[in-house]
């Protein structure tokens, strides 16, 4: 497996992880202490931050993608036939 696909399912266990926290707090009750706020903040910044990697990857994948079927695409296309030159202009004498 290659570093950005290692990277991208770390992202993925972050985000749950850090939404299984924020649900964990609300549902014992401890989100509603001063303590439980800034827990419930530092998990939903680390999840946003996860987040946007994981949209990184993904757009750089997409765009990836888009440009091999672009060049796959381009090495495919018949080659165009050469342009005729331009007709001489007549003298009017």
């Amino acid at each position: 497996m290659s570093d950005r696909g290692a990277l991208f399912l770390f992202s993925i266990f972050m985000i749950v992880v850090s939404l299984g926290a924020v649900a964990w707090l609300f549902a014992t009750g401890q989100a509603g202490t001063v303590d439980g706020l800034f827990l419930v903040l530092s998990a939903l910044l680390s999840a946003a931050a996860f987040g946007l990697y994981v949209k990184f990857v993904i757009g750089r994948a997409m765009d990836a993608q888009v440009q091999a079927a672009a060049q796959a695409a381009k090495a495919a296309a018949p080659p165009k036939p050469a342009a005729k030159p331009a007709p001489a202009p007549v003298a009017q004498a």
